[in-house]
């Protein structure tokens, strides 16, 4: 019997892969988003059938959430979420609050049964957006970098704050009480804690690899290691397990570029792509399969009670998110002073936009850790008596994270599209090769230094290849620069050594194939020369090749 389960469930898991596989290539040809068809295609596995996949939180919180945060935390710029904490603070802590608390207010005030601390609980739960969605939307129509941090920081932070107000809540919801100065404490206690535990973990990963970080399987073990220590430490000190992990990730992707070795941070970089794709791919696809379970607990509500419910989780959050941009947007500027701006032209430049205003409130979908989170919530409280509206709490997340996740999911695109937000690519491509260039002369400077010491005839040999082959690659980058510095908005001479440099790589590969088959190169010579050619196509901009 063990043999026909561990099939089954090699079978299921075989089956979520293919889904998220096709869905996955689907998405890519159709342009919507694989994070809102995912969830419609687990509601439709859900009603059908046949064996489903329970949701369980300790697993998602344990096992899920830290490696997805770990990652993104990775590809997060530390500089760039510092010049923008504000407005991240503002979205990822302050919003999160009030989000918990309207909610709090309106179940207490207004839904049958329901407590206030039952009403933060769930407002706690669908407070943090889970920005998966908004990201791969985003990236994909080339939104400005700022928003893009913006998303990034603020779906960094917030799960943090979310959890610490919900286990607040849930002990004053099940018989601990409710004390502001005792809930402000835990909270303070909880983010510094985790800030800390953060701080030291990467400090101990920073260590590690200078001694390891030359081998690519060791620097791999030790990242995905990384965010499950940094995660447990936290929770073990009950403090903050999620921030823990967000602040170990954001310093070891700070300083990677020094202490990881060019092989390492590939190899790193493709593990946890991998990681992300899969991960991903399995929890929106779980969020679809607990229709059944949330549903089946509303026969005990009348119907007036369900719809008044749903309509304070879902209004509030789609309505307070751009009511709290454009408030803290429209701030008069000594405000924003005595909040942390200096009044200088830096800090108006940090004011969003109409535009910017309408695409963050539109990014605020949520995830899976919205239903963990609520799936936390104690069947008893500790006196033995239901915990209040319990399934309720249940389908009220369900709905807002189903309506978001799909409606915002599946509109935000064309929303982006219609206010023509984008990124100057031009300009991002010229600061490149500015920045290539810079780097070459630096390494032309240090061949100078190297002349001039004492050394022999093969060394001055060495010294002038390797300053030949440093001119010839300066002299592309000018010329690159020329052609992205030319007044047309899209340069067709970029585009053009884009389709050249791909062909000529396309041509070198095929002929390797030839020698390979013919038997004058074997399969691991091919491998070293094919790698060759894969990092130098890896370095051209994603854009598909002309044809």
């Amino acid at each position: 019997m063990r043999v026909v389960s561990v099939e089954s469930s090699l079978l299921f898991a075989l089956a979520a892969v293919a889904v998220v596989v096709i869905v996955r290539w689907a998405a890519d040809r159709t342009g919507l988003p694989a994070a809102a068809l995912l969830p419609v295609i687990g509601i439709g596995y859900a009603l059908l059938p046949g064996p489903n996949v329970t949701l369980d939180p300790e697993i998602v919180l344990t096992f899920v959430l830290p490696p997805l945060l770990y990652s993104a935390a990775l590809d997060s710029s530390l500089l760039a979420i510092r010049r923008n904490l504000r407005t991240v603070v503002s979205l990822s802590v302050v919003l999160v609050l009030l989000t918990a608390l309207v909610i709090g207010f309106g179940f207490a005030w207004f839904v049958t049964g329901a407590t206030l601390a039952a009403g933060i609980a769930v407002g706690a739960a669908v407070a943090p957006p889970d920005p998966v969605a908004a990201l791969a939307v985003g990236r994909k129509v080339g939104l400005p970098p700022r928003l893009l941090t913006l998303i990034q920081g603020e779906g960094l932070l917030n799960d943090a704050t979310a959890l610490t107000i919900l286990s607040v809540a849930v002990a004053a919801a099940t018989g601990g009480g409710f004390s502001a100065p005792s809930a402000l404490g835990q909270f303070l206690a909880a983010v510094l804690g985790g800030i800390v535990v953060g701080v030291l973990v990467a400090y101990v990963v920073r260590l590690l690899s200078r001694p390891l970080g030359g081998d690519p399987l060791t620097a791999n073990a030790v990242s995905l290691a990384t965010p499950f220590a940094a995660y447990l430490i936290g929770e073990r000190l009950h403090v903050s397990g999620v921030l823990a992990v967000v602040v170990a990730g954001l310093i070891v992707g700070h300083h990677r570029p020094r202490s990881a070795s060019g092989a390492s941070r590939l190899q790193t970089n493709a593990v946890w792509r991998f990681v992300d794709f899969l991960l991903e791919g399995f929890v929106f696809l779980l969020i679809g399969q607990q229709l059944p379970t949330v549903i089946r607990g509303l026969a005990a509500y009348d119907t007036s009670t369900i719809v008044i419910a749903v309509v304070i989780t879902t209004g509030t959050v789609l309505l307070l998110r751009p009511l709290w941009l454009i408030l803290t947007q429209s701030l008069p500027r000594s405000l924003h002073t005595r909040l942390g701006g200096d009044g200088t032209d830096v800090d108006r430049s940090e004011r969003l936009t109409g535009r910017e205003v309408a695409v963050l409130s539109w990014s605020g979908t949520r995830g899976v850790i919205s239903l963990a989170a609520i799936f936390t919530l104690p069947s008893v409280t500790d006196g033995g008596a239901p915990f209040p509206a319990r399934d309720l709490l249940l389908f009220c997340t369900f709905v807002v994270v189903l309506v978001t996740l799909v409606g915002q999911g599946l509109t935000f695109a064309p929303i982006v599209r219609k206010l023509g937000l984008r990124a100057d690519e031009t300009d991002q491509a010229r600061l490149r090769n500015e920045a290539r260039s810079a780097s070459v002369e630096a390494a032309l400077d240090t061949l100078d230094e190297l002349e001039a010491q004492a050394h022999d005839d093969l060394r001055t040999h060495l010294v002038d290849t390797m300053r030949g082959q440093l001119r010839a690659r300066m002299a592309r980058y000018r010329g690159r620069l020329d052609l992205l510095r030319s007044d047309e908005p899209v340069s067709p001479g970029y585009e053009a050594a884009l389709h050249i440099r791909r062909v000529t790589i396309d041509a070198q590969r095929e002929e390797l194939l030839r020698w390979r088959d013919a038997g004058r190169l074997p399969d691991e010579g091919l491998r070293v020369l094919e790698r060759e050619l894969d990092l130098e196509e890896r370095l051209l901009p994603d854009r598909p090749a002309r044809r």
